[in-house]
């Protein structure tokens, strides 16, 4: 698998008898490579989420707004309390939307298909 980091700068993981090769490469510099056991290789992709998951905190909120009928799957409310977006279901003008709170709560609410809704960031 090969993952394009943009500028020449390139990601490449291998897999094969002896683990997970990751080889990273940027123009003008080395090539660096790690060899990892699969549960290495597992931890290593669950602190990179953990990673990306706090690089989005740390990033200053940009509102977006969108129809209900554009919500999708991660999108997160912008209001004063953590609503991530589960489900969204249309129903001809209507929306149905499963919502998740950061402490679990989930609850669903239909809104008009053309309704503006508020994001602090997309899924």
């Amino acid at each position: 698998m090969e993952l394009d980091l943009g500028d020449g700068a390139g990601v490449t993981l291998t897999a094969g008898p002896a683990g997970v090769r990751l080889t990273a490469a940027s123009p003008g510099g080395p090539e660096t490579a790690l060899l990892c056991s699969p549960a290495q290789a597992r931890e290593l992709a669950a602190a990179l989420v953990r990673g990306a998951a706090e690089a989005e905190r740390a990033q200053p909120a940009e509102s977006v707004t969108v129809e209900a009928r554009e919500l999708r799957r991660g999108d997160v409310r912008d209001s004063e309390r953590s609503m991530t977006v589960d489900r969204v279901r249309a129903l001809g003008g209507t929306v149905q939307v499963t919502w998740r709170s950061d402490a679990g709560r989930s609850w669903t609410q239909d809104y008009a298909a053309g309704t503006e809704i508020g994001l602090r960031r997309r899924g």
